[in-house]
């Protein structure tokens, strides 16, 4: 039984760069952290335009469960960055799953 396919999500924009660090060390010596183009836009959408949950559903066609699944994950990423002083590297997809 091979899983459901995954619905496509409207990520509006592009990413300012390949990576956000911390100055003056080198991208290769810091542990990375990826952080994916869905995972920055629905922070963007909840954090950064106030939007709710739903709203940002909505914007990326995508129901508002998944949206808090990928607040989370992209919350805890960005803390453990900010705290630990790793690199956020931001990658446009996820990988597709292995079967």
């Amino acid at each position: 039984m091979s899983p459901r396919p995954r619905k496509k999500r409207c990520c509006e924009g592009v990413c300012p760069s390949s990576a956000f660090k911390p100055v003056g060390i080198s991208l290769y010596s810091l542990r990375q952290i990826i952080l994916f183009r869905d995972e920055l836009e629905v922070l963007k959408l909840c954090d950064l335009e106030g939007l709710f949950q739903e709203q940002a559903g909505e914007r990326m066609g995508v129901s508002r469960g998944t949206v808090q699944r990928l607040l989370a994950s992209a919350r805890r990423k960005t803390a453990d960055a900010l705290v630990s002083g790793a690199a956020l590297v931001f990658a446009k997809e996820e990988p597709e799953a292995s079967p």
